[in-house]
């Protein structure tokens, strides 16, 4: 790799920021280096820039508890988005939210700059499950269970590809229940509930596939994977 890019990889510097400092002298492997061409090995290379040795990670993967009112954005002109909340160090990775979640939703986000595994998440050929916690205005009777997993219709005359219904408590004021899809349509979880004669008045997501939200994850917060939890997405 070009020692621009792999200072403008490991940092937040941008290539042109990069190559003004190379010209200065950059330390890899105690040898003074001003080229910006010049090749790097990622893993194995000592690369010194302001007296730290830089660490390259071809790939991140990061759970955060998204809080309401964050978009699930790179970037956005008006709203705070789940990267904004990255500190600098982890922003630098250029990483980017697996799916969506609405503004007003909370719970597992995953975000990474794996490309590969971001597209075996969501793609709906993959069928990979998301369960969710869903408190209702109205009441979620048992017959509507046989009905979300024989696939619900929703409005727009859309047919949703089977599901299930947990019904956890249940009165004609009130419900709350899990709810696991495996299809992302706009909105979609909040269209189930309309078609079931319910209105959505908090929702959760509490797991992708076998990644499960972290439970001493505070809301904003966000942590590695673990090698055993990557190890399982990748099955």
């Amino acid at each position: 790799m070009r020692l621009d890019k792999f200072i403008s990889t490991t940092t937040t510097l941008s290539r042109a920021e990069a190559k003004k400092i190379i010209k200065k002298g950059i330390l890899i492997n105690n040898i003074l280096v001003k080229s910006p061409d010049y090749k790097v090995d990622e893993i194995s290379d000592q690369v010194i820039v302001n007296g730290e040795r830089l660490v390259y990670q071809k790939y991140v993967y990061l759970m955060m508890n998204k809080p309401q009112n964050v978009v699930s954005a790179t970037e956005d002109a008006i709203d705070k988005t789940v990267v904004d909340i990255l500190e600098e160090k982890d922003r630098i990775h250029k990483v980017f939210p697996v799916g969506r979640l609405d503004k007003d939703t909370e719970g597992l986000m995953l975000l990474t700059n794996d490309g590969e595994l971001a597209h075996k998440l969501i793609s709906p050929k993959k069928d990979v499950e998301k369960k969710y916690y869903v408190e209702v205005n109205g009441e979620l009777k048992k017959e509507y269970i046989e009905i979300v997993k024989a696939g619900l219709i929703i409005d727009g005359g859309y047919e949703c590809k089977s599901a299930n219904l947990d019904i956890l408590e249940s009165s004609v004021e009130k419900s709350r229940a899990f709810i696991s899809i495996t299809e992302g349509k706009f909105h979609q979880v909040k269209r189930m509930m309309k078609a079931l004669g319910t209105t959505v008045t908090y929702l959760k997501r509490l797991s992708i596939g076998t990644l499960i939200l972290d439970e001493n994850l505070k809301l904003g917060e966000y942590r590695y994977l673990t090698e055993e939890e990557l190890k399982n997405l990748n099955k």
